[in-house]
């Protein structure tokens, strides 16, 4: 089975990122073939300073090789890096109708925000459904809210196989995450750069010590009996212990006795102690970004290999494979 998943460079990658999607990625490479890519076509609807988003998808590169995806297991690309994803993405969109882009989720939540959309923003659920359906991936990991971006594929999909008469594209199956975990930020909200409520996983230690001491607690003093499931530490505390620490923490927090300042004390230590290797790791992959680079070309090269034979299929089938 062959598992495809992508993540913007639209900043530094953070806790919610790593619980919320590439743990996952890591542990679907033992069991599936991966292509794991960098989004930064997907970035410009966000990001116009080039030499910014060059720096930002080099850092998400690094930082997917240091917490654990393995070259030799997985194939990690730049989107920008196969091209022919772009020339499926105009064949993909001659076939997909208005309606369905129009009922994005991701598209109605930008114009709730007020942003003023681009076409870039529109079709965006058609680029990404060529990266999908490019290295004709069976299974896409994502978290039930984000299950109708494979939903869409699938129909954008079918609507080409039954416009052209022929069966280019398998229909890849969202793999719904169970465990995928919605972190919290430091405001309580869900995780997002958006909210500017984020812990990164490479930040200085001195940072994030000063993010989780700030997050803002209630009065309760230290003896007062706390509520793990309505208390803003607990939820971040358990992502880095085991399910007996947690159990325990929790039996703890019930009685009394922790305050908030020495919970924000442990979780910092906990938080160091569960990437302490990935940012060791990390470290060293900046200080040989030639290494980053070379894995990015060969898996460029892969993904491009499989991308060529998927379009050509694509271009036949639609009649613009002419001149041989």
């Amino acid at each position: 089975m062959r598992a495809l998943s992508g993540i913007q460079p639209s900043g530094e990658l953070h806790i919610g990122n790593y619980f919320g999607a590439i743990k996952q990625y890591v542990e679907l490479q033992d069991k599936h073939e991966g292509f794991y890519f960098v989004a930064n076509y997907h970035a410009l609807t966000s990001i116009r300073d080039g030499s910014y988003l060059r720096d930002l998808t080099l850092e998400v590169a690094a930082s997917f090789l240091a917490l654990g995806v393995d070259p030799n297991k997985a194939v990690l690309y730049v989107q920008s890096d196969v091209p022919e994803v772009t020339e499926l993405t105009w064949l993909l969109s001659v076939v997909t109708p208005m309606g369905l882009l129009q009922r994005a989720h991701a598209y109605k939540d930008k114009i709730a925000q007020g942003i003023s959309p681009d076409h870039g923003l529109f079709a965006y659920p058609v680029l990404m459904a060529a990266d999908i359906l490019i290295v004709q991936s069976d299974i896409v990991p994502v978290g039930q809210d984000q299950k109708q971006h494979v939903e869409m594929t699938r129909d954008i999909a079918a609507k080409f196989n039954q416009a052209f008469g022929e069966e280019v594209f398998k229909l890849p199956e969202a793999l719904i995450m169970p465990q995928v975990a919605v972190v919290r930020g430091t405001d309580g909200r869900k995780m997002s750069k958006s909210y500017n409520n984020t812990i990164g996983i490479f930040e200085p230690e001195e940072v994030i010590r000063r993010k989780i001491m700030s997050i803002v607690t209630d009065s309760k003093t230290v003896d007062e009996p706390k509520d793990p499931d309505n208390d803003p530490l607990f939820p971040l505390y358990r992502l880095f212990v085991d399910e007996q620490e947690a159990e325990a923490m929790a039996a703890d927090y019930t009685k009394g006795g922790i305050g908030y300042g020495d919970m924000k004390k442990l979780i910092v230590s906990k938080f160091l102690e569960y990437f302490a290797e990935a940012r060791e790791k990390k470290a060293q992959l900046d200080a040989h970004p030639d290494y980053v680079m070379d894995v990015l070309r060969e898996g460029g090269r892969r993904a491009r290999a499989e991308a060529r034979l998927t379009l050509e299929r694509a271009r036949e089938a639609a009649g613009v494979a002419v001149v041989r």
